[in-house]
Order: structure tokens, then C-alpha cells, then sequence
């Protein structure tokens, strides 16, 4: 064998990968990984069908289809009002991760550093990593996952290139408000710093709250990176569709590093969901259906041992288990799976020392009678 360095030596397979592996082998509820068990709109399939009939099957452009490009800018100006050029400011991805990834590739150098918000996301830190950054991580604390800005400030120095934001944020289901956007802008302000905003789930905004997108704030949005995702929008998730939005100057150095990563993404879902786009209740409606999800599914949890944490956003209901076991939440989440046929993500997996504070995530992306079968799973518990 001809020896290998690697580059992410401490990396192995993704706890998604290994929960989703475990409920398929063991016929179990999977609530672990993040995608529907329903399909998505069947008009969107026939549209991309149309496209394929159509011959659209070949190379998009490399930034994506201008149509795609065009609806982006019409939903992200009637929603935050911000006005991004189709030709210079956005790029369709292949997927929120890659975009992710682009992004911090294109502007990440050796010794810069990042600051991130744990529980993260597993793809950030490991980007930073491989483009020779430092991963600078401040740990929230559940309940209420509440970022603490004046140890924010003292992480900020002449190094700080970037800091990565997630919102509604994956694992805790929390959103940004206001006074965090207050925070924020008073301490980027006259530094060189920019923001990635991974907004994925920016639709999934529950109880009449507002999302803080970096489009709503020009001293933010003009150093902003701002991912989407419409796998997670149209519940297709393995289409692996995103975008990003970035001021020209960004988008620039962005669109020099997809180029050579993908290229470009499918033509025949950009077709589909450029179409699909125009019609805003594709989206527009998403609150209030993910809401019945999230409220019937915590009423479902009331009546176990389990302790509900707040849900603000997203379509993850995170949980304690004090009062079941003092095991690490690893072990309990796979021994869940196994006891009783349930399986979810152990919140530690999304800390880079592995913190763990007894919480597992479920996803509620599920059809009613799947949610039913795992609460009454649950309730033996």
C-alpha cells in the first residue's frame, strides 16, 4: 500500500450516514437524517419530466439558468427586499453543502480564522480545515442555545476572516432575532470580516417570527455569502439543489471555485423549479405545513419522558432525557433505535470535542401516521 497523509485524519463516516445505516438494517422509525418520507409536489416532478421531454439535458451554464437566477432575485427582493443581480450575484449549487463548501474555499487562507456556533453543522469546520483555517468554536447551552456576543468579541481579532451562521439553525431548531442582528452589526462593523449565513431552512419559520436573512441588512448583506437550499424547500432533497447569493465582488472568487468543483448542476430541475418558482405559494405555504407537523408531533412527545426543547424553526425537535438515563446520549440514541425502533441524531455529534448534554434530535419531516408509529414507540419508553 502506498502510504496516505490525510487531511481530515480525525474525520470518519457522518453520524447521518451511520443513524439512517441503523434504522435500514434494523426496520426502525427513521427520524434521524433530515429528509420527508413524502414526496414532493407531483406538479414539480411533471415539470421536470416536461424538461427532459423537452431536451434539456445537456450542460446548464455554469452559474446556472438564467430563468432559475431571475426567480431567485424576484423571491429574495419580495421577501427581504434585497435586490441581487441575476448574472453576478447568484449561482445555483449543487446542494446547500457544496455551497458550503464553495464558499469557504474561495475565501478561507491558511492561519485565517472562523468562527463557528456549536452544535455546528458537520460540514463547516471540516471546509475550514482543508483550506488551512482555524476553527474558532464557542459552545451554546441548551435550553435556549442563545449565542453570548461579548464572547464573540473576544474571539474577534486581526486574524478573524469569517463567522458561519446557521438560521434557522440545525440541531436546536433556534433563529436569530433581532437583538442578535444588533449584536452582530455592532461587531463586524469596520472589520474585514465576512459572514457566511447557511439559511437553508428559511422557510421554516414557525409562530409568526420573522426570518433574519443577511439580505434584510445591507451592512451585512454587502459581506454575506447567504445559502438556500430547494431540496429542503420542495422536499427533494436528494435532487441536492441550492443557491448562493453574495455580492458581486464575492461571487466572483465563488464562481472560480465551483467551476471546477461541479461545473454546473442538473438542467433539468433548474427548468423545473425555475417554473415552479413562480408561483410564491410554493413557498409561502411552507409555515404553516411544517408548523402542524412540529405541534402535533411535540403534543405526541408531552406524554413521554422526554423534555421538549423550544422549536422556532427548522424541521428538528430536539429533546432531553435526564430524567430516563445518564447514558451518553451516543448510547442512547443507539440503544433507542435498537430497544424500541426509533432512531435519531446525538446532538455531541455536532460538537467538535463531542459535548454532550444528554439532547438527541428527531426530524418530524414525516408523514402523520410515521409520526404517530414513533410517538407510540416512544410513550413505552
Amino acid at each position: 500500500m502506498i502510504p496516505v497523509i490525510s487531511k481530515l485524519p480525525q474525520t470518519g463516516t457522518t453520524i447521518f450516514t451511520v443513524m439512517s445505516a441503523l434504522a435500514a438494517e434494523l426496520g426502525a422509525i427513521n427520524l434521524s437524517q433530515g429528509f420527508p418520507d413524502y414526496n414532493c409536489a407531483p406538479e414539480l416532478v411533471e415539470l421536470v419530466n416536461k424538461a427532459m421531454q423537452n431536451g434539456h439535458n445537456q450542460y446548464a451554464p455554469m452559474p446556472g439558468l438564467m430563468a432559475l437566477r431571475e426567480q431567485i432575485a424576484i423571491k429574495t427582493e419580495k421577501l427581504y427586499g434585497a435586490v441581487y443581480n441575476p448574472d453576478t450575484e447568484i449561482t445555483v449549487t449543487a446542494g446547500g453543502t457544496q455551497a458550503v463548501f464553495t464558499a469557504i474555499s474561495a475565501v478561507i487562507h491558511p492561519n485565517d480564522e472562523v468562527i463557528i456556533f456549536e452544535p455546528a453543522y458537520d460540514c463547516y469546520a471540516p471546509a475550514i480545515k482543508l483550506m488551512g483555517g482555524v476553527v474558532k468554536s464557542l459552545e451554546l447551552d441548551p435550553p435556549d442555545y442563545r449565542i453570548a456576543w461579548d464572547m464573540v468579541k473576544r474571539l474577534i481579532n486581526g486574524k478573524t476572516k469569517m463567522i458561519i451562521l446557521n438560521s434557522p439553525h440545525n440541531p436546536t431548531a433556534t433563529i436569530l432575532t433581532k437583538e442578535d442582528i444588533e449584536e452582530l452589526s455592532a461587531l463586524v462593523k469596520n472589520q474585514d470580516i465576512l459572514i457566511l449565513s447557511d439559511e437553508v431552512y428559511e422557510h421554516l419559520i414557525y409562530d409568526g417570527e420573522t426570518h433574519h436573512s443577511m439580505a434584510r441588512y445591507p451592512e451585512l448583506q454587502q459581506r454575506s455569502f447567504i445559502v438556500s437550499s430547494f431540496g429542503k424547500t420542495f422536499h427533494a432533497t436528494g435532487w441536492k439543489m441550492g443557491y448562493c447569493l453574495a455580492p458581486a465582488y464575492l461571487m466572483t472568487e465563488f464562481r472560480k471555485i465551483h467551476q471546477f468543483l461541479v461545473f454546473s448542476v442538473n438542467a433539468p430541475m433548474q427548468h423545473a423549479i425555475a417554473e415552479y418558482l413562480k408561483d410564491e405559494n410554493t413557498y409561502l405555504s411552507l409555515p404553516d405545513f411544517f408548523q402542524q407537523k412540529r405541534d402535533y408531533f411535540r403534543e405526541g412527545l408531552k406524554n413521554t419522558r422526554f423534555e421538549l426543547l423550544p422549536c422556532a424553526g427548522s424541521y428538528f425537535q430536539s429533546v432531553t432525557y435526564n430524567a430516563i438515563t445518564d447514558e451518553k446520549d451516543s448510547d442512547y440514541a443507539i440503544r433507542l433505535t435498537k430497544e424500541i425502533g426509533v432512531a435519531s441524531i446525538p446532538v455531541s455529534a455536532f460538537y467538535r470535542k463531542g459535548t454532550d448534554k444528554h439532547v438527541l434530535r428527531f426530524c418530524f419531516a414525516k408523514r402523520q401516521e410515521t409520526i404517530d408509529k414513533a410517538v407510540d414507540r416512544l410513550l413505552k419508553v
